[in-house]
């Protein structure tokens, strides 16, 4: 069984890491293309370098661009792979541009397309990951969905062949990565930070950094919180900052401790011992709800719902009362961490050879 996985992006890098071990261990024979969507050290090479992820195999070096520049680069290059390859599965994840590029390739080469983190939805269609995880749906032959709602979302879209739920592989790694984290990490020292004395809050969504006022908004609400918070800057959100609002850029580093981005270590590490996280990361809400710690969405709506019904993820977009609103309702507020009691990734590998 020969399988091209497509990545390039920082949250496929992680899913990648449990997965691609359970299919090498069930005898798959795996060729990874690595886009280049994320290409700086700390948004993908530190991730193969502390999670031993196996090296990609091609790397397309796309990089950064407008969202159709880059979609139709990673197109005509990961086509060219596949027809040199000629794989018996494309294995895609998530909902990134190159996502939907290895989806595209794949289907007008007749290829079977696997996807990992299928039948999410936000119901935004202004979203682009939201465009990105409805096509890639609609074309792949395998779905391979992380919980009951996703498959409810692809029967009310009329997909029901070949949907499995399996769990997320998002958990796998996250679990592996707190135990790993404990006795590796030392980001917590580092920042000269104790346990439960602050907050983590991450931006990087077009919707929220593109725009001067809210990303403002944002970044002054964040200081007026009572606690110090932990901003790890995107590279995409530095740049902005530094390009368009240099005052503002100041002005946060004098109130926020404002760090480059971390491994995934580090980072489960920050994210575990937080009071709380604000984000509008999809991601890292679902980080939060399995590490125990509560979670404000710097967004409108979510696709993880079940964070939201289960009173640990709270919607507040960018309004600062909102915010603070749903600060107030964290603090303190006391949940339970996840079990991984079956590995998503063991039960893919499994599919995928059948």
């Amino acid at each position: 069984m020969k399988i091209a996985t497509v990545i390039g992006a920082r949250p496929q890098f992680i899913k990648a890491w449990p997965l691609s071990r359970a299919m090498r261990a069930a005898g798959c024979a795996e060729h990874i293309i690595h886009t280049g969507q994320h290409y700086d050290y700390q948004m993908s090479e530190v991730f193969f370098q502390e999670l031993d992820i196996p090296r990609p195999d091609t790397n397309l070096e796309v990089g950064s661009g407008p969202h159709g520049r880059q979609t139709g680069l990673m197109l005509e290059r990961i086509e060219q792979e596949f027809v040199a390859q000629k794989p018996d599965w494309v294995l895609v994840y998530g909902d990134t541009n190159s996502t939907l590029a290895a989806a595209l390739a794949a289907a007008k080469l007749h290829l079977p397309i696997a996807h990992v983190e299928a039948g999410l939805r936000s119901f935004n269609r202004r979203m682009p990951e939201e465009v990105n995880r409805v096509l890639t749906d609609h074309v792949s032959a395998l779905l391979f969905c992380p919980t009951p709602t996703s498959v409810e979302n692809l029967r009310r879209e009329g997909i029901t062949e070949g949907v499995r739920l399996v769990g997320d592989v998002m958990l796998d790694a996250l679990c592996t990565a707190r135990e790993l984290g404990r006795t590796r990490s030392r980001v917590l020292a580092t920042l000269g930070l104790a346990p439960k004395s602050y907050l983590v809050a991450t931006v990087h969504r077009a919707e929220n950094t593109d725009d001067p006022v809210r990303l403002r908004t944002l970044l002054t609400t964040f200081a007026q919180l009572d606690l110090p918070i932990v901003l790890p800057l995107h590279p995409r959100t530095r740049g902005i900052l530094e390009r368009t609002m240099p005052d503002l850029l100041a002005e946060a580093r004098n109130r926020l401790r404002l760090i480059d981005p971390v491994g995934y270590l580090d980072m489960v590490t920050l994210t575990a011992d937080a009071t709380t996280v604000l984000t509008d990361s999809g991601g890292l809400q679902k980080e939060a709800f399995w590490l125990g710690v509560p979670c404000i969405t710097l967004r409108e709506e979510t696709e993880w719902v079940e964070t939201v019904s289960a009173g640990a993820n709270f919607l507040a977009g960018t309004d600062p009362a909102r915010i603070q609103s749903a600060y107030a309702r964290c603090c303190g507020l006391a949940l339970p961490a996840a079990n991984n009691e079956q590995s998503a990734a063991q039960q893919i590998a499994r599919l995928l050879q059948h």
